[in-house]
Parts: structure tokens; sequence; C-alpha cells
């Protein structure tokens, strides 16, 4: 799977790294972990280069973060309140999260958006309060592609380093997609089966 991944990546170049980050954040298809880790395996077989591997994918990521932060931006907490309510448990989003993570972005400020960029729970969904704040768009694009060029920097790094220290690094990555898409996989049925009104209601 992960060598049928790499080939996308590699027939896709530059811009298909932007699509699939870009769609990462918003219908997460593949994990950002493996799009940049492969795009740093594909740096490691000269196949790409470092640096437009890193540009073109933060670029994609900050595409993706600011979908999220327009459609909370226009809708407003009114608006958008109801499409959580109503979707909240298949999205396995609960109203009470957003309205958790506004408080705590109105606390400390809009530096929050950077810093949450390197936490892999909170690097999405920073972006709905963020636009339900109505933070200034350039402050969130900057702050957004500074923090998720350094989350990138990481991966493509890593990546690039996997495929030149050892031989099987590419199953060792296969290894890890499979562990991350089972992980995620139970994580969403036991958040579904679970999933109680109540538990939001009483915010």
């Amino acid at each position: 799977m992960t060598e049928l991944i790499y080939e996308v990546i590699r027939q896709g170049g530059y811009f298909g790294i932007f699509v699939l980050m870009a769609l990462e954040n918003i219908v997460p298809p593949i994990p950002s972990e493996l799009i940049m880790g492969l795009g740093g395996l594909a740096v490691a077989r000269n196949d790409m280069a470092f640096l437009p591997v890193l540009v073109w994918g933060t670029a994609g990521a900050t595409l993706g973060n600011y979908v999220l932060f327009l459609i909370a931006h226009r809708m407003g907490y009114e608006r958008l309140e109801p499409v959580v309510e109503r979707w909240g448990r298949w999205l396995t989003l609960e109203w009470h999260d957003i309205e958790r993570s506004s408080r705590f972005l109105r606390h400390h400020g809009h530096w929050v958006v950077l810093v949450f960029r390197f936490m892999p729970m909170f690097r999405t969904l920073i972006s709905i309060p963020a636009g339900l704040a109505h933070m200034g768009h350039v402050r969130f694009l900057v702050f957004t592609f500074v923090g998720a060029g350094v989350w990138n920097l990481a991966l493509v790094a890593g990546g690039a380093w996997l495929g030149k220290t050892f031989k099987d690094a590419e199953q060792w990555l296969s290894w890890a997609t499979v562990a991350m898409i089972v992980a995620a996989g139970i994580w969403y049925v036991w958040r579904v089966a679970t999933w109680n009104r109540a538990d939001t209601a009483e915010d």
C-alpha cells in the first residue's frame, strides 16, 4: 500500500502533495505524517527536492486549514452549532470541544493558532475557533503556514533520514501506516459507538 501511495505522490509531483495535504485537513484520506514522510523518502531517492516538497506540502496544509477557517468565519456560532449538533456523532466532534477551544483562544490570544499547529490532536481543530473569533485572515495564514512548516520540516527530514539510513525504510513506513489506519479506525468506531448527546447538552 505504501508503494502505491508513494507512486501516486511521485507521479503527482509537488502539486499532488499540495492537493493531498489540503484534503488531509478537510476530509483526511491519508495522514499528513505519511504524505510528508513519503515526500522525504522521495527526496532520499532523488525523485524530488527537499525545499519544494516542504513548501508545497505546507501550502496545501495552509489551504486546507483556511477552508475550515472560512467556513467557521462565515457561518458564525449560531449557524455552525446546529450543524455540529446534528452531524457531530459522525464527525466525532462535539460542540463543547469547539467552545472550550474558543475560550482558550480568547484567553491566551491568537498565538494559540501557531502553537497548536505542533499538536496532532489540535492542528486542524483550532482553525474552527479561529474562524469563529474572526481572527485576521493574514495573521491566521501566516501563523498556520509557519506552524505547519515546522511540523512538515520534521516529517520530511525524518522521511529523508529513514530513506538514507535504512534500506527497508519503506517497510517501516508501511507498518507505521497500517498501525495508524487501524488505530484511527478503532478510535472512530469507539467514538461513534459511545457517543452521548447528553454530554454535549451539559454545556
